[in-house]
């Protein structure tokens, strides 16, 4: 689905065809035949559209003749989450700039460009392609800074939930947020590289400018804030899996404990029915308030245990 914008006073406005100084958005479900057809009429390498669809193509430019493509990597929630996938994953966004307008393609709809679309960013201006090129950019570390809270918050419901379970469940939920932050890391790391990279052989031209050079050295400062947050997000995870599993294998044997001291309890009234229940001569068996003797004889040898477990911290 390839949709046209153009910026009309203030805000983005979709057109019904490709203009000069338009950006264009390619989101799926997609139509080879219409990319191949835009790849042709710009005289855009058709490579630089298939690999921005590669949910594995690393953070990375490249350029062709007066073309040039940028990948960079976004984190989107994984609305297709399954047991052994993580709720947040990471996808590449494709950045074709051309003389005649702006390109972005993704092969998953993400917030990134939905909030270019929805006019969440003001002064977007596609005609001016580094500054929209550098919001992107901006945008992008912009949701990652924000999962990574979204993440520690959660992070820490699951750390109170853990000392009082039994269960796997929230292991399985810090599993899950352990494959974030590996989604996470990895592609902060490649974006840092890809920022430090176009910074140190000015790719966009922002040397230029002043403003745009400042907005370009934030976004760098901001990727390595993210990154840095990852890492020590990482790191307490690693640390603290095997603590979590001792805690919940310290709670399933307190739960043992207590089961196998009730189970003793009420083992001394079982036993003693057993021994006058017998079809022999046992002492009392001729006295009328024998059963009562015997009831009230179980009662207080196992209220007496009960009470010795109890200061022995069995229970």
């Amino acid at each position: 689905m390839i949709r046209y914008y153009k910026k009309n006073g203030s805000q983005l406005i979709e057109i019904n065809e490709r203009e000069t100084g338009c950006w264009i958005n390619i989101y799926p479900p997609f139509d080879t035949s219409q990319i191949d057809k835009l790849s042709t009429d710009l005289g855009i390498f058709p490579d630089f559209f298939t690999d921005s669809l590669d949910t594995d193509e690393k953070s990375r430019y490249d350029f062709d003749d007066n073309v040039k493509l940028i990948v960079i990597k976004t984190p989107i929630i994984n609305h297709a989450q399954t047991d052994d996938s993580s709720a947040y994953i990471t996808i590449p966004i494709g950045i074709i700039l051309h003389p005649d307008c702006i390109i972005t393609i993704s092969r998953f709809q993400n917030p990134v460009l939905d909030s270019f679309i929805n006019n969440s960013i003001k002064k977007i201006t596609p005609e001016q392609q580094v500054d929209f090129v550098l919001l992107l950019f901006a945008r992008c570390i912009f949701y990652f800074l924000q999962y990574l809270k979204e993440i520690n918050v959660r992070r820490n419901q699951i750390e109170r939930e853990v000392l009082t379970s039994n269960l796997n469940d929230e292991l399985k939920q810090l599993l899950d947020i352990q494959k974030s932050l590996v989604y996470f890391v990895t592609s902060l790391r490649s974006n840092e590289l890809l920022l430090l990279k176009i910074q140190r052989t000015h790719f966009l031209i922002t040397e230029q400018n002043e403003e745009l050079k400042d907005i370009l050295d934030d976004v760098i400062i901001d990727t390595s804030q993210a990154l840095e947050m990852a890492n020590v997000y990482t790191t307490i995870m690693n640390s603290s899996a095997e603590t979590y599993s001792s805690i919940i294998s310290n709670n399933l044997n307190i739960v043992l404990k207590r089961l196998t001291s009730i189970t003793i309890i009420l083992m001394i009234p079982t036993l003693v029915a057993s021994l006058w229940g017998m079809n022999v001569d046992v002492p009392l068996h001729d006295k009328p308030e024998a059963f009562f003797i015997i009831l009230v004889t179980s009662f207080v040898v196992s209220l007496a245990i009960g009470f010795w477990f109890l200061r022995k911290r069995l229970f």
